[in-house]
């Protein structure tokens, strides 16, 4: 255990998000995305799982480490619903409230094709999948850069 980090994040996801680098993306997936199928794709190669969490836990926990790029129009994507693209799901307003929280600001969301979205899913660095039983809580992360101090 170490002091500062929140406790739904493993020594996996800790290590996936130390690894990723400004411009990869996360995936942070509910249960019925195919994230096995699409994480055999990524660069980390297989499913990290935050086992116990729903979508806002798990992504208000990743969210204290990663920053987002603020050097794109939209730095989350989300999946549109199927046959009503231009349907709201409780989810998307829970998740917009958790990234516009974490980042202080109302960062834009863009929504992606179903198909469009797994493709780009499997171009990320890593996919995290929650126990959320969802429908539609899947969202892709492009990671920003932290400012830090020179050494």
């Amino acid at each position: 255990m170490l002091k500062g980090i929140d406790r739904h994040l493993s020594a996996e996801v800790v290590h996936v998000l130390m690894r990723m680098g400004h411009g990869d993306t996360l995936v942070i997936c509910d249960v019925n995305h195919p994230a096995a199928t699409i994480a055999a794709k990524t660069t980390h190669g297989r499913v990290v799982d935050m086992v116990g969490c729903d979508i806002p836990t798990g992504l208000a926990a990743i969210l204290t480490l990663l920053p987002l790029d603020t050097f794109v129009d939209a730095p989350v994507s989300r999946m549109q619903v199927v046959g009503d693209p231009g349907a709201d799901m409780p989810v998307f307003g829970l998740v917009q409230g958790v990234i516009d929280a974490a980042e202080g600001w109302a960062v834009p969301m863009q929504a992606l094709e179903r198909f469009a979205f797994y493709e780009a899913a499997g171009c990320a660095f890593a996919i995290v999948r929650t126990s959320d039983p969802g429908p539609y809580g899947c969202f892709i992360l492009k990671k920003g850069v932290v400012d830090l101090a020179r050494l």
